[in-house]
């Protein structure tokens, strides 16, 4: 069971960090569009700022994701890596639990801010202000599943020390 969660969990990793990569891509194609735009031509579009801001908030909450399942959020583990493997293990179990916590939290109120916000619409884009914070909750319900997996890993005797790929 863990080994079938694992497979699906690392396609879905996989596939945020593509989707994290296309909407860096997208969003730069933006940016540098509206510079040529007031530069050369003298007349910035009026869409790309909000698009670009609509597609950052989409890859950056993708990537965080991807990043809580391969290990590559933000930490400093100098004193647990130190740490005798016993409390090692307690220190990785404690910060999942705070990881799914917070995730759980990020979900729940991003539905809440998609579901008050989308009655708006961005003026620039036409869509729905809602559209914008989908992410949210989204990848918050990701982020704990793959906290999730991971404290299921510990608790089987697994430790995934590095991202994976990592040597």
């Amino acid at each position: 069971m863990l080994k079938t969660l694992e497979t699906i969990t690392r396609w879905f990793s996989r596939a945020l960090m593509l989707a994290g990569a296309l909407g860096l891509v997208a969003m730069t194609a933006a940016i540098g569009w509206q510079v040529f735009g007031r530069y050369v031509l003298n007349a910035s579009p009026a869409w790309t700022e909000q698009s670009a801001l609509v597609l950052m908030v989409w890859f950056a909450m993708f990537s965080a994701a991807a990043g809580v399942h391969q290990g590559f959020h933000i930490r400093i583990g100098v004193l647990v890596e130190m740490a005798p493997r016993r409390i090692r293990l307690v220190c990785r179990a404690v910060a999942l639990v705070v990881i799914i916590a917070c995730s759980l939290a990020l979900t729940v109120w991003g539905a809440e801010l998609v579901a008050r916000t989308w009655s708006h619409t961005i003026p620039t884009l036409g869509l729905p202000r809602g559209v914008a914070y989908l992410p949210l909750p989204a990848s918050g319900a990701l982020m704990v599943l793959f906290a999730l997996e991971r404290l299921a890993e510990l608790a089987a005797g697994h430790e995934r020390e590095r991202m994976e790929g990592a040597v």
